[in-house]
């Protein structure tokens, strides 16, 4: 069992070498990134590369590593009880399942992606850390062990908000999916929009690498805001000699929206434009 990538996912030689190796090990790959550079997309091309099914656990703020393996509802159990329920009687009733517990009990081997573990609080790696290493957790309201029937292939994505513990670490095996080059952009490119004119394409990359490249941006522009970008481009019929003839004077490029996120990043751009504009009298 090897992955190679897909056709509607360019995974360079790299990736692909890390995804082998983390399975290879039995060790949960964990993949930093920038945000939007398919750090979640791998798994879901991982489950479709290899047939099997994905069971996504998006982590928030406010997630607790409990609640990846089950939930008991004692409120509703106290309720029924005091209601003559006749299903009070089976703690099970109450019990319900997470993500993790749901991974374990496939019969058939399953990829499981814990997707932006950085957002949840210090803690929660740790308390993680004896599922995943022994796949199998404990669950007191039963007194029973519940263990992976086929071990999952686990994919934990970070967008390195926050530093992760050294002991979950340890446990991982750790790939950094750099941001792409242009050669590797215009492969992706071509599997979004394999008709899509190449001069466009040329020319709207070398604005997105002008802007990515201006000092002091908040926010980069992502291989994903790339995407969407080009969509706009070929929607609103813009012409590659549009692109072609920047002018530094101007304050940022044709539905620039779709690349730049917050008015922090606009200022800073026609800040530029208005000292060119000053420069050039």
């Amino acid at each position: 069992m090897k992955f190679e990538g897909t056709s509607a996912y360019v995974a360079t030689d790299d990736l692909k070498l890390a995804v082998n190796a983390a399975i290879t090990l039995e060790r949960p790959l964990l993949v930093k990134g920038e945000p939007g550079t398919g750090k979640t997309m791998l798994a879901e091309q991982l489950a479709e590369s290899f047939g099997a099914r994905l069971i996504t656990w998006h982590i928030k703020s406010t997630t607790k590593a409990h609640q990846g393996l089950y939930e008991y509802d004692a409120v509703s159990r106290l309720r029924d009880s005091q209601l003559g329920v006749d299903k009070v009687h089976d703690v099970r009733n109450y019990l319900k399942k997470g993500k993790l517990w749901e991974a374990f009990e496939s019969e058939e081997r399953v990829i499981l992606l814990i997707d932006e573990i950085d957002k949840a609080d210090i803690e929660f790696p740790n308390d993680l850390l004896q599922e995943l290493d022994k796949m199998e957790f404990y669950v007191y309201e039963t007194d029973e062990t519940i263990k992976a029937k086929q071990r999952p292939i686990i994919i934990i994505t970070s967008n390195n908000e926050k530093e992760l513990p050294d002991a979950f670490l340890r446990r991982c095996f750790f790939h950094y999916i750099a941001f792409p080059d242009r050669v590797t952009l215009q492969k992706i490119v071509d599997v979004h929009y394999p008709d899509i004119k190449k001069d466009l394409v040329s020319e709207a990359l070398d604005v997105f690498f002008d802007v990515r490249k201006v000092p002091g941006l908040k926010k980069k522009p992502s291989t994903s805001e790339l995407v969407d970008w080009l969509k706009l481009l070929m929607a609103d019929n813009i012409s590659e000699a549009v692109l072609r003839e920047r002018d530094p004077t101007k304050a940022i490029p044709p539905l620039a929206g779709a690349l730049v996120k917050n008015e922090q990043d606009v200022q800073l751009l026609e800040r530029l434009a208005f000292m060119s504009r000053r420069g050039t009298r």
